[in-house]
């Protein structure tokens, strides 16, 4: 573990501490500098620092960088579906019912545990808890993850995900008949106050954007394409729901009655494009509904064919 020193010039007063040492670790990313700041790894004059303080003349600056925490998730033989890898990522089809990566009460059977089987290196900046994970889709939704294999792939896919330039669109199966071929829908969200498991929109909350287009329509359903502007806890499922148009199978935010058996909510993360952390070109990778899926809507085909 070592501190790096820097005392502050006068050239350089008025500019935010976060930028300034981006541009002094030129390797480290600005997201990578305020996580390193978030951790209370970086004090001004012996003083814990925030991202937006403004330095003055002389200022001591000392920054830690920490040893990555050793792994200690165990690796489980669980078969996984990869699309993609290289030396910097893995491109996964997530499966339904599976959780990302461990947390209390939940540490065995996920993504992480996979990956750790399939693959000993893993980005070390989420931690123990988190190696690799990028971005993350909840339990019930499959689909399309990009997993980092090191740091550096790890922040250059972070800086895509908040420039909100990396592609993500799902398939989804909502409650009703959408009329309107497009939509976009601009709310904010937040934990919800009086249930700590929902999120809800609330005046206040992180702006969250969600754009729809309209795929097919059935009897009393619809399968529409969501294009993530942002990317927020059940985006997608507590907009749709905002709208009058729940995802079926929504266990928090569907209809109470449900006409299908299933698992969790219609939802699949079927295409992911992205800037390639070293290769500099673009990607894009996209699935094919999982077998689920498919046979709802081809039974609700049917029925358009074959009314009763």
């Amino acid at each position: 573990m070592e501190n790096d020193v820097f005392i502050i010039e006068e050239k350089d007063q008025g500019t935010r501490i976060d930028k300034y040492l981006a541009e002094v670790f030129v390797d480290k990313s600005r997201s990578f500098i305020q996580g390193l700041i978030e951790k209370e790894s970086v004090k001004v004059n012996g003083k814990i620092s925030k991202s937006n303080y403004k330095l003055k003349a002389f200022d001591k600056i000392e920054v830690e960088f920490k040893e990555p925490e050793i792994l200690k998730v165990d690796a489980e033989d669980i078969p996984i579906d990869i699309l993609y890898e290289d030396k910097d990522v893995i491109v996964v089809n997530k499966a339904q019912g599976m959780v990302v990566h461990p947390a209390p009460g939940n540490y065995n059977g996920t993504l992480v545990n996979a990956l750790l089987f399939h693959c000993k290196d893993l980005s070390s900046i989420n931690g123990v808890i988190r190696p690799g994970i990028v971005h993350r889709i909840d339990k019930d939704t499959s689909g399309i993850l990009v997993i980092a294999k090191n740091d550096e792939a790890h922040n250059k896919l972070s800086e895509q995900l908040k420039d909100h330039s990396m592609k993500r669109e799902y398939c989804a199966l909502v409650e009703g008949r959408l009329k309107n071929e497009k939509g976009t829908i601009d709310k904010p969200l937040a934990r919800n106050k009086r249930d700590r498991l929902k999120i809800g929109v609330v005046e206040g909350g992180k702006r969250a954007v969600t754009h729809y287009e309209v795929i097919e329509r059935y009897n009393g359903y619809t399968l529409i394409k969501c294009m993530l502007e942002t990317g927020r806890t059940h985006q997608i499922r507590v907009h749709m729901a905002s709208i009058g148009f729940p995802l079926i199978g929504d266990p928090l935010y569907g209809f109470k009655k449900q006409r299908f058996k299933l698992n969790g909510q219609m939802l699949h993360a079927k295409t992911l494009g992205f800037i390639h952390p070293t290769k500099n070109t673009y990607v894009e990778f996209t699935t094919e509904l999982p077998e689920y899926f498919k046979a709802i809507i081809d039974k609700l085909r049917n029925e358009l064919k074959y009314p009763d």
